[in-house]
């Protein structure tokens, strides 16, 4: 037998229990009993589906799931009653646990009401495709509203309402809308907003016309402007109005008129022998 036959005898007879030796092993471990460690949990609302903002939870778009005892979900429901005829407030997505910062109170009911927080107020404006920005002013959006009043040389623009939360477009108020970029085309956007910046808003659309201007999201910085008037516009210089307190009511006084320039003035020096003389001639 020559070298090369007994080293393939050899390797052969390796592979052999090797394979023989794994085997055994895999039956082994196949019969060692399975140890299953028990994690102490409890059931939380989830929603069988994905919902829209303004939706009513019915008890089929509720089920229950264990949970983490030791990562409880913070203001969560443990039964479907709890959450059943109730409105959301924001949209949720598909096993997403339901809490009590995203349904309505249980009176409260569906739709666009419960969504409008305490102490703001709920205003439509009507729009075109310019005036909504080419669709592009959708629900989450966040706007500021400008308002043109024409009077002849007196006619100005200037924002009245500044970053404020769309919450509807047309009559569509889900905010997944907004998430594909995609513009709405609508008529109509209503808007949330402190009853005060309602009675600027409504007295806007009465007496002129107002646009919506797109603001980012993280732009948070309120727009603080002068307007601008036709004079400016046209590139005359514009004197801003004096603002004085008669009575404690600010009042803004006309521009004072500038008086003309005084006369030019020339001196003229005269030197006669060794004596030097200015004269001034007007």
């Amino acid at each position: 037998m020559n070298r090369h036959s007994r080293t393939l005898i050899v390797l052969t007879l390796s592979i052999v229990v090797a394979s023989a030796a794994t085997f055994i092993v895999y039956g082994a471990v196949q019969r060692i009993p399975v140890r299953e460690v028990e994690v102490k949990s409890y059931h939380v609302a989830v929603a069988v589906k994905a919902l829209p903002i303004g939706t009513m939870l019915s008890p089929s778009d509720v089920k229950l799931v264990p949970w983490p005892a030791s990562s409880p979900v913070a203001g969560g429901y443990s039964a479907i009653e709890e959450v059943a005829n109730r409105g959301l407030i924001a949209s949720v997505a598909e096993n997403e646990p339901l809490t009590a910062s995203k349904l309505a109170p249980r009176e409260a009911g569906a739709g666009l009401p419960p969504t409008i927080t305490t102490g703001m107020r709920a205003i439509s404006v009507k729009v075109n495709e310019v005036i909504g920005v080419a669709g592009f002013v959708v629900p989450g959006t966040r706007v500021d509203v400008v308002v043109t009043i024409s009077d002849k040389e007196q006619s100005q623009s200037r924002v009245v309402v500044t970053n404020v939360q769309v919450l509807t477009a047309g009559t569509k108020f889900d905010q997944e809308q907004a998430k594909d970029g995609k513009p709405v085309p609508t008529s109509v956007v209503t808007l949330l907003v402190t009853p005060e910046d309602a009675e600027r808003i409504a007295l806007a659309s009465n007496q002129g016309s107002i646009m919506l201007t797109l603001r980012n999201p993280l732009d948070t910085v309120p727009t603080l402007t002068n307007g601008t008037r036709m004079a400016s516009l046209m590139g005359a210089p514009e004197t801003p109005p004096v603002t004085r307190v008669v009575q404690g009511v600010r009042r803004a006084d006309p521009p004072k008129a500038v008086p003309p320039p005084p006369p030019s003035i020339y001196s003229v020096e005269t030197i006669r022998a060794a004596k030097r003389a200015e004269e001034v001639v007007k």
